[in-house]
């Protein structure tokens, strides 16, 4: 019996940084056996306490070398809830239980394609990573970074040595264009000629996503956020409605069937509003 390179790990990470940019605070773990698995759309699921049974799960933005401590994960936090502002507030040193990498990662297409990746506060995280890989690939890689104002942007100047072209969007107007994905997207699916779609973000622009590569003639891959208690698939606690490929309805984890689901896959109407990870 073999085992998957990419089966997740357990293990008592340390934090090595804990750098606050902007309205987030980007966490760079020592977590041996993580970053070899990792895989673009992965994520992590971090203990946060001996008083919070449940564990929060948090997306790869960058796996990289440090120093002499091999490769590192490093994660963005945003301080929401109690879990996260627990994790935020740790210091160099402290000791952290992680599991990971889990989920289902973006699919990489086989030939060079033109590629779009859409991004949107704390969940563009995985886009960064992903860029890289499909660059590795010859895809022609479109960038569209979003947040509701430049506090919640995240690395957007990185996001420029990313990508052959960005597109930078702001609720309020403060950084890039003023308005929504939904607002900017057709004109820079139109201009990229996009054949792939890859999305994470809040449910309302998943959705956006979907529809406007469907509309395209593109293919879409959206990362789905859902509330996670375990991140392995045994609570069950992280559906999402989607039709398969048969045509029938039926119900997927996020956390295992997912995070990455084909955006013309999800019954988006069913889908429950958004609950952000705290």
């Amino acid at each position: 019996m073999t085992t998957s390179p990419y089966a997740p790990v357990h293990v008592l990470g340390e934090v090595l940084t804990n750098r606050k940019v902007g309205a987030y605070r980007h966490l760079t773990l020592v977590a041996p056996g993580i970053p070899d698995r990792f895989r673009p759309g992965n994520f992590v699921a971090l203990s946060t306490g001996a008083d919070r049974l449940a564990r929060r799960p948090m997306w790869i933005h960058r796996v990289k070398p440090t120093g002499g401590y091999g490769a590192t994960v490093e994660l963005v936090v945003e301080p929401v809830g109690p879990g996260t502002t627990w994790l935020a507030a740790l210091p160099a040193g402290a000791r952290v239980e992680v599991t990971g990498p889990l989920g289902r990662p973006f699919a990489l297409p086989k030939e060079p394609v033109s590629c779009v990746l859409v991004g949107e506060g704390y969940a563009a995280a995985p886009m960064f990573p992903l860029a890289e890989r499909l660059r590795e690939r010859d895809c022609a890689v479109t960038l569209v970074v979003a947040a509701p104002d430049e506090a919640h942007l995240l690395s957007a100047l990185e996001a420029r040595r990313s990508a052959r072209a960005v597109t930078v969007v702001t609720g309020d107007g403060s950084i890039g264009s003023r308005g929504s994905v939904a607002d900017v997207l057709p004109d820079v699916l139109a201009k990229a000629g996009a054949e792939v779609v890859y999305a994470a973000g809040p449910l309302a622009t998943l959705h956006a996503v979907a529809a406007a590569a469907e509309q395209a003639g593109a293919w879409s891959q959206v990362a789905v956020e859902q509330p996670m208690a375990c991140g392995t698939g045994l609570c069950q606690g992280c559906a999402v409605p989607v039709v398969g490929e048969d045509g029938v309805a039926r119900m997927v984890r996020a956390c295992v069937d997912g995070p990455v689901i084909r955006g013309d896959r999800v019954r988006w109407d069913d889908l429950a509003a958004e609950v952000p990870i705290g």
